[in-house]
């Protein structure tokens, strides 16, 4: 039981990184400097693969507790369920992840049957990839970078350009952050040794990701200024030191969030945002709608502070806490999840 409810802390932190990202994006933060700004920075990206590392785990862990056949058809359906909603709500957010989540899950269930070191090699096999893309093909394709649109994402040639390559949260190289999840499944989670594990390879990846790009940006901008992209750790485009560093943050979040569940729930902590991290579907639709529609309505998407988008987002995130924890005391599951579970299993 610890160790579900330490992936639900996960997955509550994973999505208060989301909430301020996006918040920060949604309100115009352009250029500030701080420590707001800062937060804002470090989550770029992260908090996002944290999600679908942790969606991985969740993945492997329903495989491991039933047949193919039966899993197989559950995430089928509800692969459907988020294309169907995903697509909804990228009329009015841009940046939607779930309609790419609906695919991660299409891949995954393909994919889950194989063994660990084949899941190995599709993950560094998605990488490469995306290098010789990005290479051989016009990334900004579709793009306004200033007004951050994307031009004929509703034609099939642009929606296919914009999943696979150069969308927000493309599935090359993206999938590979869910594939690390299952992966994770097959481990003893609930281990101490893994847990200390996890948190150690976390910490090196990022710092050997971050060394690298730091060591190597100058080395290629010397030989080609255009070159230098291909050692960023920034998330768009994502490349492999950037997926490094996305890997190693969700090793290090997963892992401290399963070392200290039973410290938190012996202080009252756990059982107060765990429900908000069962109910993440339900609050990443609601974030949108209601605290994107609430700062539009008063006038403050555009021209804002990074302290004011992340002070935005704090307020948001306490709310949905409060109410996730209310609505659980009633119901076992959120809003949007129990429609899921109807109708997809």
């Amino acid at each position: 039981m610890n160790r579900l409810r330490g992936l639900d802390l996960a997955r509550y932190l994973a999505f208060v990184g989301m909430v301020i990202v996006n918040f920060k994006m949604a309100m115009g933060v352009q250029g500030d400097s701080g420590f707001a700004a800062l937060i804002g920075h470090l989550l770029e990206g992260r908090a996002a693969a944290t999600f679908v590392v942790l969606a991985g785990i969740g993945l492997g862990l329903a495989a491991a507790r039933s047949d193919y056949g039966a899993t197989l058809r559950v995430i089928l359906r509800r692969a459907a369920f988020l294309l169907v909603i995903g697509l909804l709500n990228s009329l009015i957010f841009d940046a939607d992840i779930l309609h790419y989540y609906a695919f991660y899950f299409l891949f995954g269930a393909l994919l889950i049957g194989l063994s660990t070191r084949q899941l190995i090699g599709s993950i560094i096999g998605l990488n490469v990839v995306f290098v010789v893309m990005i290479l051989s093909l016009n990334y900004d394709a579709g793009w306004d970078w200033s007004a951050l649109t994307y031009a004929n994402f509703w034609t099939p040639v642009g929606f296919i350009r914009n999943l696979f390559f150069n969308g927000w949260h493309p599935i090359i190289p993206w999938l590979a952050f869910l594939l690390v999840g299952i992966v994770l499944a097959r481990l003893d989670l609930g281990a101490r040794k893994i847990q200390i594990q996890l948190i150690a390879w976390g910490a090196g990846a990022v710092a050997l990701a971050e060394g690298l790009s730091l060591v190597l940006q100058p080395v290629m901008a010397a030989i080609d200024p255009e070159l230098a992209v291909l050692v960023l750790t920034a998330p768009v485009p994502p490349m492999p030191l950037y997926m490094l560093a996305g890997t190693g943050v969700a090793l290090v979040v997963t892992g401290l969030c399963l070392r200290g569940a039973d410290r938190l729930e012996a202080v009252g902590v756990l059982g107060f945002v765990t429900p908000a991290g069962r109910q993440t579907l339900t609050l990443y639709i609601a974030h949108i709608l209601i605290g994107m529609g609430t700062l539009e309505a008063m006038g403050r998407l555009g021209g804002q502070t990074a302290g004011q988008a992340l002070a935005a987002a704090l307020v948001f995130c306490l709310s949905a806490t409060v109410y996730a924890w209310i609505w659980a005391r009633v119901f076992k599951r959120g809003p949007i999840e129990a429609v899921m579970h109807k109708l997809a299993g």
